[in-house]
Order: structure tokens, then sequence, then C-alpha cells
């Protein structure tokens, strides 16, 4: 283009240099938005910022496109220079501007020129940043140079380019969000009984919810793994959650002819109907509708702007998110325009969709810690499945000075175990340690859903939850005790060495099952009708002679087995064997494993004669599947005849084929003598050989200690032998044997014999000590002693001071643990009492003050905790704060337990159930059944027309004497 063709504005062209200030009022706006988010730490990058940046991207490739014109048109004519200054002036300035494009271009991803290096884009990024501002100085002084340089038009060219920045920033707080809502006529009443908000109060559109597509386009692995997880089938395309949520929807429609008590359910497990409006209406096609097959989409859980409480039930804030310019066109170009601007700018998609509080477990406690609401069951507040808690008072998450085991590095979240990181291409793939190349964190979760893929026919996915559940707990063939009861001599731990046994005597065979890497109590989650129960045979020259955890024809697990799950009640003292959550109300046991500690169970094996001079194979193992026949069998039953079959459907009946997952196992020899000996002596004397299988691969120590912790965790019942097995552990030369010691003395009230047991740690050295467990244990004695100020001093130090030291090193902070945090309330309410005197007033209130402190951190972290709700009710009273003090009763009463209510459904379910009665009990030794009683007992089931042996703890039966309301 020829120079004289052109009008030139301060020497450059007109439409470069007018570009070149509508780009720098642009920049104005755009980096005076990211400063402040810096300096404030703000989220302000919002829908007007996109359009601001989308033209700060277009007019830049302009710019490049006019700065290739300039450059050919105004340079190289003039490449002989007759005034040497003005040439070298223009040549940085076309240095810088070369720059200024050329970093442009890296940062906006286009094509091939793909910058993922954090350092080096951010080298790009400054560059970018300093050569505008570099190019008008320059320019100065190459006008100057050339005697033609204008003040006035710099500051015109100044005047001008503030006002256009002015202009952008006048346009940022427009949101048209807000234009297209549309409002639920209950107003914020919609969302009830769930505590999930959105943000603006109104409905999400379902199709902004379930655009899980805009984000494959960056994240293929991340979407692929996604689709797999049991977060994908969340609603109604779960037949599992179906059943159980077409039944609460019927129970909600019979009682008040809506479907409002549902809502319950869909903070998070329906979020797309739930949001988008459509969840009440009682007619929703919850099988054919797209919106109840979308399950937890992307924008489900990264819509997310708030978590309001760790109370759970989906108490968070969703949103609309804010996108890039075109999300939701279907024109490819505009799409692929919206896809550049994304990775030209993706801090803002990462503001957006990926805040701090999702890598935190308190994000995840918002649907994985549940509670029941009167406006659900029309009883009371009743607790539910909760995760959170679990992790949080875990040795696991470095919260709990009372564990008895502790990682060598506690775990932060609970993304650490359940979203490892793997191998990917995407791109927000980074590096992570121990795995090659760029990876992203798993969204399959994997964890112990293997129903849901396997109903869907894909086992391989069924594989990767097995592989993650493999080894999670450990089984141990522990010991014998000589007799039909738990108190006979103990031959123990078998192996290396077994027991010689004597035919015609019965043993008590005493098996460990030890939590080894869950970091909430096992299993969590549908506990009340997950399958987890120990299969143990006994052989003899490879024949079953007998066995507890046998499965029947329809794959249903004996009654009489021992289960690691929760036997869960109605009011009535009817099994919850349907998922049906309006029913839940107290539990007949709970056999779960906190995380780090072990159980006991004890089974009876009879040696008959014909045995004599043979060997007897034991193998244990811990079994897994979910989910367990009578819930399955429900789900079938509920299946209309226009839906899918469901895997495991026969013309003769359901048969639970659902994956049954090994996750431990072991094995023992035990030999059995020639003959019966003459003596009653020689009959219970313990003679050891040399076993077939090498002992177990953990420490001797370890096994005593798990024993001893699982009898331990029985309560009063079996602390005597506790005690035993942690002498042993101190005979071995590990300080858990006096801690333990300790702990059992203190549970059976002798305070002398555990103050002395911990003053024998100090022979160890301190690095093998675990101090805040010590001390802890000090303080509850002392407490129980009557040394509260010492008591006081000790907790102070343990949940109050910040972490230190090795605390800091292995991530521990113990001021999360408000089981302590309440104790120490106690303490400092126990020594307020003590100053009675009117000259003591000051002081006694001052520690009342000081307790009323601790027990609101208590519910800063269990806001429905009942122990803090009771003593503040008391503490305010005391202190004449009068309503403050009501106020916590009548939050005490809605939160505690129904103690008459609780004794009678537990009651009847103990004259109903006998085989759940004997597992309730602290100390219960399970029979071993041989193949023909188990065959016999299956036939006399079907003889009563029993279509299950379980199936009636689904009834509705009537309790002698009536019903509770």
């Amino acid at each position: 283009m020829p120079d004289r063709l052109v009008q030139k504005f301060g020497g450059f062209f007109i439409p470069f240099g007018v570009l070149f200030l509508l780009l720098c009022g642009n920049a104005l706006y755009l980096a005076g938005i990211s400063w402040t988010e810096r300096v404030t730490g703000w989220s302000l990058q919002n829908y007007a910022y996109q359009y601001a940046f989308l033209l700060h991207l277009v007019g830049g490739f302009l710019f490049v496109g006019l700065f290739i014109a300039f450059a050919v048109s105004h340079v190289l004519p003039r490449w002989r220079w007759r005034r040497k200054r003005v040439g070298i002036w223009g040549l940085v300035l076309l240095l810088v501007l070369t720059v200024l494009c050329l970093t442009g271009v890296l940062l906006s991803r286009i094509g091939p020129f793909v910058v993922k290096a954090p350092l080096l884009r951010s080298t790009l990024y400054w560059a970018h940043l300093v050569a505008p501002l570099l190019a008008v100085g320059i320019y100065v002084g190459h006008r100057w140079a050339g005697g033609a340089f204008s003040w006035r038009r710099l500051v015109q060219g100044g005047v001008a380019a503030l006002l256009i920045g002015m202009l952008f920033f006048g346009f940022h707080w427009f949101d048209p969000r807000f234009l297209r809502t549309r409002r639920p006529q209950e107003g914020t009443r919609y969302f009830e009984p769930s505590l999930a908000r959105t943000a603006s109060g109104g409905f999400i559109p379902a199709g902004v919810l379930m655009d899980e597509h805009y984000c494959k386009d960056c994240h293929p692995d991340v979407h692929k793994q996604w689709a797999e997880s049991a977060h994908r089938f969340s609603s109604f395309n779960n037949p599992v959650y179906l059943a159980s949520v077409r039944e609460t929807r019927q129970f909600s429609l019979s009682r008040e002819g809506t479907v409002r008590r549902a809502r319950w359910c869909a903070g998070c497990h329906d979020p797309v109907p739930f949001f988008s409006g459509a969840f009440d209406d009682p007619n929703f096609d919850d099988v054919h509708d797209p919106l109840g097959q979308a399950g937890l989409t992307c924008t489900s859980c990264h819509g997310i702007v708030e978590i309001n409480s760790v109370r759970g039930n989906a108490d968070y804030v969703i949103e609309e998110p804010l996108h890039y310019p075109f999300a939701f066109s279907t024109n490819p170009v505009l799409r692929w325009i919206n896809h550049q601007l994304i990775l030209a700018k993706p801090e803002f998609h990462k503001r957006t969709f990926l805040k701090p509080f999702h890598r935190t477990a308190e994000f995840c406690s918002v649907c994985h810690k549940v509670h029941i609401p009167e406006a659900l069951n029309d009883y009371k507040f009743l607790r539910g499945q909760n995760h959170y808690d679990s992790f949080l008072l875990s040795g696991v998450s470095g919260h709990s000075v009372r564990s008895f085991y502790y990682p060598p590095v506690a775990k932060e979240n609970c993304a650490e175990c359940h979203m490892p990181p793997v191998a990917s291409q995407d791109f927000g793939a980074k590096t992570y340690a121990g795995v090659a190349g760029l990876a992203v964190k798993s969204h399959l979760f994997p964890g112990a859903n293997t129903a849901l893929p396997y109903l869907r026919g894909r086992d391989d996915v069924v594989a990767e939850h097995q592989a993650f559940l493999k080894d999670v707990l450990r089984i141990d063939l522990f010991g014998l005790r000589w007799g039909a009861t738990v108190d006979g001599p103990q031959a123990a731990p078998l192996r290396p060495r077994v027991p010689l046994l004597v035919p015609g005597q019965p043993y008590v065979l005493e098996v460990v099952v030890r939590n080894l890497k869950t970091g909430h109590a096992f299993t969590q989650g549908t506990t009340d009708s997950n399958e987890v129960w120990i299969n143990l045979r006994v052989e003899v020259n490879g024949q079953l002679m007998a066995e507890s955890g046998a499965l029947d024809a329809k794959g249903e697990v004996d009654r009489d087995s021992y289960f690691l799950n929760v036997f869960m009640l109605d009011r009535n003292g009817n099994r919850i064997a349907r998922r049906n959550p309006q029913d839940i109300f107290v539990p007949l046991y709970d056999h779960q494993i906190p995380p780090g500690a072990a159980a006991v169970v004890h089974y009876l094996l009879d040696v008959p004669r014909e045995w004599a001079g043979k060997e007897i194979r034991v193998e244990a193992r811990v079994l897994y599947r979910k989910f367990d026949w009578e819930l399955m069998h429900f789900v079938v039953s509920q299946r209309k005849p226009d839906e899918p079959p469901i895997r495991g459907e026969t013309p003769q009946g359901y048969i639970n084929t659902l994956p049954i997952t090994e996750i431990c196992r072991d094995v023992v020899t035990l030999p059995v003598a020639e003959q019966v000996p003459a003596t009653e002596d020689a009959k219970n004397s313990i003679a050891w050989q040399d076993s077939r299988e090498p002992a177990p691969a953990v420490a001797v120590w370890e096994r005593w200690n798990d024993y001893g912790i699982g009898l331990l965790l029985k309560g009063k019942s079996q602390l005597r032998q506790a005690r035993e097995a942690f002498e042993e552990v101190e005979k071995l030369g590990v300080v858990h044997g006096p801690i333990n010691l300790a702990r059992a003395y203190q549970v059976e009230g002798e305070l002398d014999a555990a103050t002395a047991a911990l003053q024998r740690t100090a022979r160890w050295p301190a690095d093998e000590v675990p101090w805040w467990t010590v001390n802890w244990l000090s303080a509850v004695i002392n407490r129980q002693q009557g040394h509260i100020k010492e008591a006081a001093d000790t907790l102070r130090q343990l949940v109050l001071q910040e972490p230190r030291g090795e605390l800091i090193r292995r991530r521990f902070d113990f001021r999360w643990d408000y089981e302590v945090i309440n104790l120490l309330g106690e303490t400092l309410f126990d020594l307020a009492r003590r100053n009675r005197s009117p000259a003591q007033r000051e002081q006694r209130d001052e520690l009342l003050r000081e307790a009323v402190g601790v027990f609101k951190r208590t519910l800063a972290l269990d806001p429905e905790n009942v122990t803090a709700h009771y003593n503040l009710a008391l503490l305010y009273q005391m202190l004449g704060q009068n309503e403050l003090a009501s106020a916590h009763r009548e939050a005490h009463q809605r939160y505690k337990p129904d103690d008459n209510a609780r004794d009678f459904a537990v009651a009847a379910a103990r004259a109903r159930y006998p085989w759940a009665n004997r597992a309730a009990e602290a100390v219960a030794v399970y029979r071993l059944k041989s193949p023909l009683e188990r065959k016999t007992s299956t036939a006399v089931a079907a003889a009563m027309n029993d279509s299950s042996p379980m199936e009636r703890a689904g009834e509705k039966q009537p309790i002698p004497g009536g019903n509770l309301p």
C-alpha cells in the first residue's frame, strides 16, 4: 500500500492507531479486573468481561494484520535512513510491537501455538502486558527524534483510551442470566426439605445443567471417566435409586398430595429436574424424560458457588455458571470461537468451575452426610449416613487425638483416595507425583459401587472398583480358645505355630478384621443394604464339613452369618430393607469398623472324634456385594412392564447375580490328635506344632494390638481379654501396649492402673510415642480423679493451639476433634462450678464464658451436636442469658435421640429377628453349619412359602400393644 495514499495519525496509519487505542482502553478494563481479583481475592470476571476479552482477541488479530501491513508499507520504503536516530527508535519500536503481536498469538493458543507450561505462559503474559507500555514510550522517542512529536495528540490518545476503558467498566455489572430466570411460586420454600438453594432463588435452565458435551470438548478423558461413575447414575437412571425414590414420592403423595418430601432426595440425586423445576410434577416420566436420566452432571458439582455448612443434606448454593460467549451455540464457527476463548483465557473457566472448596472434604460432605428431617419422617431429626464426620474424627484425616493408628502423613480430603491421578492429555492435565507425564484426577471416583456398572453390563468398570476394594480390610485367623466360651484358655497367635486339637472337643475360633485403608468407617454409604460378610469354611481332607456365610440358590447369604453392616429399623421394629428413608428410625446393631480399628468375631468350631488324626483347613474371607438380595428383589418388583429388565431376573424369580468381591482372605491348617488324651489336664493343655502356612506378613505385636482393639470396642464385655492382648503388645516392646492398656483400664474404672500404664510410656523414645494420645488419656484420667485444672490445661494445648513441629510435617491438626473439644468444654464447666463463693463470681463467669467459646467451636464443626447444645443451654442459663439458653435447649431437644421410642423399636426387632438379636449382643459366638444343615434350613423356608428367609423383614408387621404414631 503506497504510503502517500494513507492518511497518517502521529506517524501511524489511522486504522492502526485507532485500533491500538481501542485495545489499550480494553486492556485497561481487563487488567483492572484481573489486578483487583489478585489484590482482593474476589472473583470479578463475568459475562461482560468475557465479551470484552472476545473483543480484545478479535481486535488483537486484526492489529497483527494491520501491523504487518504497516511494517511493509512504512518501514521497508525507509530502509535507507537519512536520520540514524529516527531509524534506531523505529527499529526498536518495530521489535517491541513484534513482541506484542507474537506474545498475543501464543497466549491465544490458536492451532499449533498451544503453550501449557505455567512458567513460559506467565513469561509471555508479562511480556504482553509490558510491551504496549514500552511501545508508547518508544513511539514518543521515535517521533521526538523526527521533530514531529505532539504532546496534545498523545494526551488526546490517552484520554480516549481511558474513556474506552470506563465504557467497558460501565457494562461490567450487566448479567443477562437474571433476565431469563424463572422463579418458583413457593419462592425459596420450593427447595425444602432439601437444604440446597440457587443463587438467584429461581430455577436454572435444564440445558445449562445438562450440557456435559460442552465439557467433553476440552476434557474428553475426564468426561469418559465421569460417564461410568456412580455420580453419572445418581438419579432416575439408577434402577435401585429409582425404586426407592418412587416409594418416597408415593409416600409423600399419599400424605399431602404432593411429592414435596422427595425433594430431600433431589438436592443430591436429581439436580437437573430439581433445579429446573420439573421434579415436582407427580406425573414426571422418571424413565424416559432426559432430565431424569442426566444424573449428577458436571455443572451439578462445578456450578456450586458456596457451601453453607457441614450439616449435609445438600446445604449448598448453586448458580447458572457464567460462560464464555457462544457457549451454547450450535453454529460450528461460534463454538470454535468459544473454544478458542477458553484456550486463550482459561483462568476465568478455572475460577468459575473449580473453586478452592471443591478440593475439601467439606465439599463432599454436602451430599455424603445425611440427616432425616421431621419434614420427611413426621417424627424428628435423625442422623443418617455420615462419611464426613467419620473421616474427620479419624487418624487418617490427622484431626483425631484418639485414634489407634496414624498414617505417616494425613489425608487432607476425600479426593486423595477417591480421585487418584490418571494419565491424560486433557487440556487441564498437569503433573502429579508418581505419575509419568501429565494426568488428571479420576472422575470415575473409584469406591465400592460395583452394582451400577454390573447392571449396565460394564464388567470392566466393576473390575476397577474391585481393584480399589482389594485389601482395604485384613482378616486374621488369630487364635483359638478351649471350650465353647470366650473365656477359655487361649492359643494365639496362630502361625507360625498352631495348636494340636483334641478330637471330641469344642473350640472358639477368634477372627480379627482390621480396617486398613478406609478413611471412614467401613462400609458407610448404603450400609443397611451393602452386603459385607465373613465366609468361613472348614474342610477336612478336601471335603467341606462346615461353613458360615454360604449362599443359597437365589444368591442370598445365610442370615446367621456375621455381617459388617448396620441393621436399621423403622419405629415399629421392622428392618429397613428397601432404602425407604422416610421410615428410618434406629439401628439394632452397627458392625461398621472405624478407620484404623478392628472387630473380633467368634465362631464355634466343633471337632468330632471321627476327625482324629486328620487336618482341618480353615479359610476365612471377607466378601462384599452391593446390594443384598432383599433390596434387589424389591427393585425388581418395582420395575414397570415397559422398562428394561434388570440383570438377574429369571422366569423363576430374581437371583442375585451382583458381583461378589473378595476383599481379603486368610487360611490356617489345624492338626487333630490321633486320640483323646486320658486326663482333663491333658485335654486342656496346649501342644504346639509348626504350621503348614507361614505367619501373616504383619508384625506379631500388631496382630495382638488389632485383637485387643476389637475386644475393647465391644465395651465392657471382654475388657479382661483386651488387657491381656495389650500386655502382650507391651512385652513385645511396642508403646501401643501401655497406651491401649490405659484405655482399657480407664473404661473399667481402674484409674490408678491406667495412670501407671501411661507413665510407662516414658520408657520409649519420644519419636515413637504418639504424645497427643497420651496427653488426651492423661486429661481424661485426671478429670475422673478430680484434677480438673490439670485436665483443662492439657486439653487446651491439644485442641486450641496451632500445630507445630511434627504435627505440621504430618499434616495433623487436632483443633477439629470436636469430641475432645466437648471434653474441654465440660471440664471448664466443672472448673467453673467449683467457684461457688461470691468472691469467686468473676473467675467463675470467666470460665463459663470460655466454656461457651469452646462449645461454639464444636458447633462450627458439627452444628447439630447434642452435647454442645445441651451444655450451652446450661452455660447461658448460669450467665443469665435466658434467650440464648432457651434457643440451645430447643436445639438439644430437636437433635437428641428419643430413647423411649428407640427402646420400643429395638425390643420389637429382637423378638422378630432372632439372628439379628444375636448379632446385636456384645459377645456372640457364631455357629458353623454343615452342608446338610444348610439344605434343611432352605427346604424349611420353602415349605413355609417364604420366598426368602429374610423377605419378611421388609413387611409392616403389627406389634402387640399397638404401633407408635
